[in-house]
Formats: structure tokens, sequence, C-alpha cells
């Protein structure tokens, strides 16, 4: 049978007869360090892809694809403005939320948190905080109430568990005689989420 010219020059150097055996051995050792190294690099192409797609997919889990935010991270009339990104026909939903940095304390234990301010309601339209609840609901964040909903981490960093009074110090405090005064506020910890992303650590209202 007669074989194609490329065919035929790799046959008759990976087959050679007498004393070219040593290129045989070279030719096979060539291909097999190509296979290895065209293995290796689809591995590492695969496993890049998928952790790049789980973290993709876990952090717009947690965060909206758009934010909308004004000068100073302010957007002032914001209903008007939520109202005018829901008439686009490409928007599936909405929700109003606030971030900000601050500490979280109880005891002799203190932790710095993303703490992020939430319509419950809203946010259950576009985000997965809700479904990856470990114990409590959103449900639980109630105006007045002063609860609020930690990950996981955080949680198990403070040691507090369902029930448990935290305190929330933000920076941004009150201007008094003796100095600015940070602003402390107690809130019950009313549930515990895992989402597998570490920079959303605490949500209230």
């Amino acid at each position: 049978m007669r074989l194609p010219f490329e065919l035929f020059v790799a046959y008759r150097y990976t087959r050679s007869r007498g004393r070219s055996g040593f290129v045989s051995f070279i030719s096979g050792v060539s291909m097999l360090g190509i296979a290895l190294g065209v293995a290796a690099l689809i591995i590492v192409l695969s496993v890049m892809n998928g952790f790049q797609k789980e973290v993709r997919d876990r952090m717009l889990s947690v965060l909206a694809h758009v934010e909308l935010v004004g000068p100073g991270n302010r957007l002032s009339g914001w209903p008007a403005v939520q109202q005018t990104a829901q008439r686009h026909p490409e928007v599936v939903a909405t929700a109003p939320f606030v971030v900000g940095q601050a500490l979280l304390s109880r005891g002799e234990q203190v932790q710095g948190a993303a703490v992020r301010g939430i319509d419950p309601i809203a946010e259950a339209a576009v985000s997965d905080i809700g479904r990856s609840m470990l114990g409590g609901s959103l449900g639980s964040l109630k105006a007045g109430e002063f609860n609020v909903v930690l990950g996981r981490e955080l949680a198990r960093n403070l040691d507090v568990r369902l029930g448990d009074k935290v305190t929330l110090i933000i920076p941004q405090g009150q201007v008094t005689a003796a100095g600015m005064i940070p602003r402390l506020k107690q809130f019950n910890v009313s549930g515990v989420f895992e989402m597998g992303t570490p920079s959303l650590t605490a949500v209230w209202r």
C-alpha cells in the first residue's frame, strides 16, 4: 500500500533497519516529548479555563454585572435612576445598595470587613446570596431590627453564631470637642452565608 510522502518519511525513520537503530530511538523520544508537551499544554489550558469560569461565576453570583455610581460613590436621586435602568430592554433586574469598609468586633476579636447594605427583597433578583445561606435567611434583614448576615469565614474568625451580637465600627465618625469619635452600632447575627469569595463579608440592613 502506497503511503503519502509525509507518512512514508515518518515510518521510514521510526522503523529504520540495520545500523540506523539510534535514529529510530531519537525519533521515538522526540515524538514522545512532543506528545507530552502538547498534553501538558492542553491540561494547563483546561485547568485555567475551568478556574476562570469558576471564579467568574462565583463573582457574578455575588455582584451585579453592572453597577451605577455617582461622584464620590454617591448616587443622588437613585430611585429615578433605578426606574430608568429597569426600562432598558437588556436589564433583567435592579437592586439598590450601599457599600463601605468597616470593623466588626466581638469581645477581643476584631476583623476588617467589606460591608454592603441591601434591600433583601430586591437583592434576591440580582445575586445568589439568599440561596447560599448556611443558617438564617436574608428575610431576617428588616428595617429597624439591626440584623446582619456574615460570611462564613468572617463569622468563624469572630467566633460568632446565629443570635450573637457584633459591634460595627465605621471610620466616618462624629466630630466632638474631644476630636473624632468613631460611630459604633451593635447588630444581631441573623444569618451566615458562603459564596466562596472572601471579598464580600457582611450584609446588613
